[in-house]
């Protein structure tokens, strides 16, 4: 279905502990007595302004942890928090189809400007209806503005206040992205949730270098922030800040000023150590206005996502479960399974008993490592659909028990789990992809996956 402008219409925040979520937009309310119209009809129009603009609740939040569960109402859907969103980097979950990876439980995906506005190009996307539309894709989507992409190709670009100016990597041709370019490609995507450019950085990064990517990306956020015209999306900020904690702690504050109605954290399991990474992020989300929603970046192993919606996250991206499952790598309950090891040749048993999914319901480990082993492009399709399947359960589980009240007693038992099964294999992933890769980079490295009774407790 083509993506919905609608023009006048505000996005619709509401209170909650930490102040109004941002402004979304010139509020207005609604005054029936001019047209003679019955008492009733603002409620009824407020109910329709709720239908198709996008807004964000925070239904309960865990009394041990403050873990949040919430609901992110969109055109296009709501979306049930703590959430996981595979990548689509270029309008497509990598050899999925948008069929199955709704089916695996996925309620929003993440695609990429900077790839999409290279190649087909965000005009085309347009006439197309919107990139829901084109990519035939009809619950929430989130579009990144590139920022990674662009930054990860050091020797082709320039950066300056104005922009990006860099060469394509598809033809070298030279290309400017300023912010508010940047902002429009994605108006003319049509996501549901956008973002700003920002300034990334890398492990370790300077106190000068560190300085200045704040000071920047504080100023684009400011300038994307002006120059979004359209109703029905959502734009957010971006928390950077390098490493350093104090430095953090001020971009999470200046980005927070700016008013936006949803905060992303960026830059984080770039290399750093995890203790480091948790404690920069503690310092992030107890700073963000607690009525908005938060979203770590690039961040998607079962650790990183308990450990991450124990401090208030809300929303999760990463290409891990895809990137791995087309290597013969399954996320399992029982840890992770590399379907190409010898010991899995003559295994007649399912993936993981009692995953609901296609891989796991009619085929066995031995016919899954054969399509591997073979070069059946089926092999990675299935196990990719298998580890989205995984993440989507894991995203329940944890929304259950921080309804239920249980989410320190839930975590604390599903990470002892997951470090007493941890082998090494999923281990050896590389923190980030290899440069030039199509997908958005994942954020640390992947881990083992949990006992079914733990990460794997189905939602009710």
């Amino acid at each position: 279905m083509p993506a919905r402008i609608t023009r006048g219409l505000t996005t619709s925040w509401g209170e909650g502990p930490g102040g109004r979520c941002g402004d979304g937009g010139s509020a207005r309310s609604i005054d029936p007595s001019p047209f003679g119209l019955p008492d009733i009809l603002p409620s009824v129009l407020d109910g329709i302004l709720r239908a198709v603009t996008v807004r964000f609740e925070v239904v309960h939040v865990d009394r041990e942890t403050g873990a949040r569960a919430g609901l992110l109402h969109t055109p296009h859907g709501t979306v049930e928090t703590p959430v996981f969103m595979p990548v689509g980097t270029h309008g497509t979950v990598r050899a999925l189809t948008p069929e199955e990876v709704a089916g695996a439980g996925a309620q929003i995906i993440l695609a990429n400007t900077f790839h999409l506005s290279l190649r087909p190009g965000a005009e085309l996307i347009a006439r197309a209806g919107g990139l829901h539309a084109f990519m035939h894709w009809d619950r929430a989507l989130l579009t990144d503005s590139g920022g990674y992409q662009v930054f990860s190709l050091p020797h082709l670009r320039t950066v300056s206040d104005a922009g990006v100016l860099f060469r394509s990597p598809i033809d070298g041709l030279e290309v400017a992205f300023s912010p508010e370019r940047v902002i429009a490609i994605q108006e003319a995507l049509g996501a549901d949730i956008i973002m700003p450019l920002d300034v990334c950085l890398g492990y370790p990064a300077d106190g000068a270098e560190t300085a200045e990517a704040h000071r920047r990306t504080v100023l684009w956020a400011r300038r994307s922030k002006a120059a979004h015209t359209r109703e029905d999306q959502v734009l957010f900020g971006i928390v950077q800040g390098g490493f350093d904690l104090p430095l953090r702690r001020r971009a999470a504050d200046d980005t927070a000023a700016l008013g936006f109605p949803g905060y992303a954290i960026g830059g984080l399991s770039v290399g750093e150590p995890k203790a480091m990474t948790y404690d920069l992020l503690s310092a992030v989300t107890e700073r963000l206005p607690a009525a908005c929603p938060r979203y770590l970046m690039g961040v998607g192993s079962p650790p990183s996502l308990v450990e991450g919606a124990r401090r208030g996250v809300d929303m999760f991206d990463c290409v891990m479960p895809t990137r791995i499952g087309r290597t013969g790598m399954a996320l399992t309950g029982a840890g992770p399974l590399s379907l190409r090891r010898a010991v899995f040749a003559e295994d007649l048993a399912p993936l993981e008993p009692g995953c609901p999914c296609p891989a796991c319901r009619h085929y066995t480990r031995a016919y899954l490592r054969h399509l591997f082993k073979a070069g059946e492009m089926l092999g990675p399709r299935l196990v990719s659909l298998h580890n989205l399947a995984f993440l989507g359960r894991l995203a329940a589980a944890m929304r259950r028990a921080i309804r239920e009240d249980r989410f320190g007693s839930w975590s604390r038992a599903a990470l002892a789990a997951y470090d007493a099964g941890g082998g090494p294999g999923l281990r050896r992933e590389p923190e980030r992809p290899e440069q030039g890769a199509d997908d958005r980079p994942g954020g640390n490295r992947p881990g083992v996956a949990e006992p079914s009774g733990t990460l794997n407790r189905p939602e009710a």
